[in-house]
């Protein structure tokens, strides 16, 4: 599974989310969009906002969360796929 977290340093919802990813041991990897304007444009293009956070898991992206919008986001993620 490859994670990775979009976030704005001084913004309390990216640390919020980065306490939840790691409370649970996951491994991620966490851009920076205010120091990285590549990371910022990826987020933008991703997501079509550029509000922070911005989650991306193997493809499917969340976008201006709490962590209930990313417990909710995650019990999806982690459901069979009911399309078989």
């Amino acid at each position: 599974m490859k994670i990775r977290l979009f976030i704005k340093p001084y913004c309390p919802w990216c640390h919020k989310a980065q306490k939840w990813l790691d409370a649970r041991g996951l491994v991620y990897e966490t851009l920076d969009v205010i120091t990285n304007s590549q990371a910022l444009t990826e987020m933008v293009n991703l997501s079509g906002q550029r509000f922070a956070p911005v989650i991306e898991v193997d493809g499917r992206i969340l976008a201006d969360f709490g962590p209930e919008e990313l417990a909710v986001f995650w019990e999806k993620l982690s459901a069979p796929d009911e399309r078989s």
